[in-house]
């Protein structure tokens, strides 16, 4: 009677096998560096500023996840239009129009030299009920486009009228002749042409 002999089974891996096994690990997240700040987002007073990083290797099998991938932070802007920004402007409406030629000018009047006037458009960010008053500035209402001239006679010594405006940033404004009529806009557009359609402002 033949007797077999059982020996253990001898277990082999092969480099796959390791792989494999390797495969199901648990990575996790990698990230780089963080980048540089954005400049603050506000010309002028309180804003923020924020920076970033990427993932260099995303987290498998498991992992620790990712943490925040986006800082913020608060700032305060300091640009050089700041000052224009605390400027507010006097307007009245278009009727009431300086630059007109007068015989009883004293001397010193004519020899003022005369610039050409310059027209900016603005929309109304926000204007008091106190406007609805008066129909000249009725017109002056949130989200409507006006056109304001800046004539001579009212540019300072930089050949500007105060208060005419910032693009992308609030600035504010008064009807001199309307008592409480008050408000903020932006400045849309400054082109060369004048000057304004009918029924427009004039900065004082």
């Amino acid at each position: 009677m033949k007797q077999w002999l059982i020996l253990p089974k001898k277990v082999f891996q092969t480099r796959q096998d390791v792989t494999n096994a390797n495969d199901h690990r648990a990575i996790d997240c990698v990230l780089g560096p963080w980048g540089q700040w954005t400049q603050c987002n506000a010309l002028c007073g309180t804003g923020s500023m924020e920076r970033t990083r990427q993932v260099t290797v995303p987290p498998r099998n498991g992992g620790t996840p990712c943490p925040d991938l986006r800082q913020r932070r608060g700032c305060f802007g300091k640009s050089e239009l700041c000052r224009s920004s605390e400027e507010v402007a006097r307007i009245l409406p278009d009727s009431f129009k300086r630059n007109f030629k007068d015989p009883w000018r004293r001397p010193h009047m004519l020899m003022k030299e005369v610039k050409h006037s310059y027209c900016v458009w603005l929309r109304i960010s926000q204007a008091s009920a106190a406007c609805r008053r008066v129909s000249w500035a009725a017109q002056l209402v949130t989200e409507r486009s006006v056109c304001a001239e800046c004539q001579s006679d009212a540019m300072d010594s930089t050949g500007r009228c105060v208060g005419d405006g910032l693009e992308a940033t609030r600035t504010f404004w008064m009807a001199v002749t309307v008592p409480g009529c008050h408000g903020s806009w932006v400045r849309v557009a400054s082109p060369w042409g004048c000057p304004c359609p009918q029924h427009s402002m004039l900065f004082v």
